[in-house]
């Protein structure tokens, strides 16, 4: 019954949406130097600048948790290269993002130096029409020139169902940060408006020797190539209280005392999805329109025997503080929340550890090195053992596999 009701509530809302997008008209306004047709994607570029353009949708949607159970999201949509079709009715931008929205939110990846553009659509909660929340994006760690870019509502604007703004950024800094919506953050957040953000340094694509190994991409502008990688991943820790989800899908009262989270994840997925490249689908899990689905983000991590791994770490957790642990392969931590550690006398403080643990609002830069490691299979995974569950199915949750080929 609760399944029909889904499916009803999510076509009619649809329906009404279309008879609104086609007669009202949707106000969607993308800001993209270069750009000629209001896909975010830059046409004509100027070579004196280094112009990157992203074009999100924040809306609802849903996903598919370890043990196979359905949850309501809110959360972004990459709706970046989608421009309007004027011979059809509406505005496809607006169409496209309708339970659209992935955990994580659509990856950002900068370089420094980098001139970023970008727009935030709110395209309307189609599970929940009685909600008119406003949304915004907010950097997380990042130094805005001006509040207005901040996303912070107290402080900037906030974007209406419908409406469009541009968010401007100059990147000037290197390292791994982390997004999120700031309009009541905590119940935004916790139902999953959060993504992964992170900006290569200046130093990426000149050579430096570190211990007998050439490197030309690094974690930070180091000067000595000591934070060169072979291969990176970001993997973002995250956890959903059901109990929640359900409470806002079901228009009751939401239990913000009374939030605990029961569905520890890794890039919004848990074990062992967390290993598998392959996205999960179920009914209602994908874009309606387009099909994509809406968990992109696996976290296996693989290797070559003798390559240098870095791993971007972030939690936007607002329940809990996380703990995760290597044991087979130590971890060096190079960088905190986008800072490179380096004392103010230009020493590396850098040091080994097989456990990092974070709090919501964090991150952390951490490279293994696999030269002394054999080839096999390890595990990441959160050190409390109760972490390591699907609700109440074990052996799952906050965990993933480390392969070295």
């Amino acid at each position: 019954m609760k399944t029909m009701k889904r499916y009803v509530s999510f076509f009619m809302t649809a329906l009404l949406a279309l008879i609104w997008a086609g007669s009202a008209g949707a106000a969607v306004l993308v800001q993209c130097p270069g750009d000629i047709n209001g896909d975010a994607v830059v046409d004509n570029v100027d070579p004196t600048r280094n112009v990157k353009c992203m074009h999100l949708g924040a809306g609802d949607g849903a996903i598919t948790l370890g043990d196979g159970r359905p949850m309501y999201i809110f959360s972004f949509s990459n709706l970046t290269g989608i421009a309007d079709n004027p011979a059809t009715p509406g505005d496809e931008r607006m169409t496209s993002g309708m339970m659209a929205a992935t955990f994580p939110a659509p990856k950002i990846v900068l370089d420094e130096g980098d001139e970023f553009y970008l727009t935030l659509t709110n395209v309307g909660m189609m599970m929940r029409p009685d909600l008119f929340d406003p949304h915004t994006v907010h950097w997380h760690g990042f130094a805005n020139a001006a509040a207005v870019f901040d996303g912070v509502p107290d402080a900037s604007v906030s974007i209406n169902m419908g409406s469009s703004f541009t968010y401007y950024y100059n990147v000037v800094d290197p390292g791994t940060y982390l997004y999120h919506c700031h309009v009541e953050a905590t119940e935004h957040m916790q139902m999953g408006m959060l993504g992964n953000l992170y900006v290569h340094p200046a130093q990426d694509g000149t050579p430096y020797t570190y211990q007998g190994k050439t490197y030309t991409q690094f974690a930070y502008n180091d000067g000595d190539g000591s934070t060169g990688y072979h291969v990176d991943y970001a993997i973002q820790i995250g956890s959903f209280d059901s109990a929640f989800h359900d409470a806002s899908e079901t228009v009751q009262p939401l239990p913000f005392a009374l939030m605990r989270d029961d569905y520890p994840m890794l890039n919004g997925r848990g074990y062992p999805a967390t290993a598998s490249t392959m996205p999960p689908m179920a009914p209602m899990m994908a874009n309606p329109i387009n099909g994509d689905s809406t968990q992109p983000e696996h976290s296996l991590v693989t290797a070559t025997r003798g390559e240098r791994v870095l791993l971007r770490l972030s939690n936007l957790n607002v329940t809990r503080f996380y703990t995760l642990t290597s044991p087979s392969i130590p971890m060096e931590v190079v960088g905190k929340n986008a800072r490179h550690y380096r004392g103010p006398t230009g020493k590396n403080l850098y040091y080994k550890t097989h456990s990092v643990t974070m709090g919501g609002g964090e991150s952390m830069d951490v490279i293994l090195d696999t030269t002394d490691i054999p080839a096999g299979r390890y595990f990441l995974y959160a050190a409390n053992m109760n972490y390591l569950t699907n609700n109440e199915e074990d052996f799952g949750g906050m965990m993933t596999e480390i392969i070295i080929n």
